[in-house]
């Protein structure tokens, strides 16, 4: 697991403008952008490479519709093992980090050790997935789902 940043980089206004504007459509041209954020374009292209540079801007993507795409259900899966050394739990992190429909992993605490995003087909393909990662798995001692059955609320921007 990755060390938490003990210093934050300097943000100001207009990078706050930038990330604001970027997370709500990251496929806007650098002029539009600049246009929205009342800056100059090269002040945009530099300010977005340094927020790159700087690891503020992860990466960005497209986010497409699971049901457009034949993957309609999703699963928040609880996993318990029955070793938490750290070593333990690295290796199921690199067991479910290989897996396209695991979303996202989480080690979490209290509670379970780890809470997975899951987003297959159908139930036929979560019983596999489940079979093949959890059922396999030696270390796994508990495994939890939740289905859901509507999503109310989507969202993937940080205020910033």
């Amino acid at each position: 697991m990755a060390e938490l940043e003990t210093e934050l980089p300097l943000l100001d206004e207009l990078d706050r403008r930038i990330l604001n504007a970027l997370q709500a459509d990251a496929a806007q041209t650098n002029a539009d952008l600049a246009t929205a954020v009342h800056a100059s374009a090269p002040t945009c292209l530099r300010r977005v490479k340094r927020l790159t540079d700087l690891g503020v801007i992860e990466k960005q993507v497209a986010i497409v519709a699971p049901s457009k795409v034949g993957a309609g259900l999703t699963a928040i899966v609880e996993i318990t093992l029955d070793n938490q050394a750290a070593e333990r739990q690295t290796e199921f992190e690199r067991l479910v980090a290989d897996e396209a429909a695991v979303l996202q992993c989480y080690r979490v605490s209290p509670g379970p050790d780890f809470v997975l995003m899951v987003q297959v087909a159908d139930m036929p393909a979560y019983n596999a997935l489940v079979h093949r990662l959890f059922a396999s798995h030696a270390n796994v001692r508990n495994v939890k789902s939740f289905f859901s059955i509507h999503r109310s609320k989507f969202e993937t921007r940080i205020a910033v």
